[in-house]
């Protein structure tokens, strides 16, 4: 189980490979200097957690293994598509990869 730790007090549990589009995507809107909400639901929560995501917040990416997850490019535009709406990035269900075997930072 990977970790987002978000400005050093908040740590957010997701498995390696959804954290590894969260780095694709959030990388992606941070290059553009553009702010988001991101909105997540979590085992420990009975609603949803949000927070906003801006140039200059303090975010680690902590992966459990050292594997480096491939990128499913459907899921990736997927996500940003979310990540441009008014209600900012929220989890959609993983697509089934068209183009299988790109690697996050290839």
């Amino acid at each position: 189980m990977g970790r987002l730790i978000y400005n050093s007090n908040l740590t957010i549990f997701f498995d390696d490979r959804t954290l590894a589009h969260l780095q694709a995507v959030i990388g992606t809107k941070l290059r553009h200097k553009e702010g988001f909400h991101f909105t997540w639901r979590d085992e420990a929560s009975a609603g949803h957690n949000v927070i906003w995501v801006y140039p200059g917040v303090s975010l680690v990416y902590a992966y459990s293994s050292s594997h480096t997850p491939r990128i499913n490019p459907e899921w990736m535009s997927a996500l940003l598509g979310s990540a441009s709406t008014p209600d900012g990035l929220t989890m959609v269900p993983e697509p089934p990869s068209a183009s299988a075997g790109q690697h996050l930072f290839a």
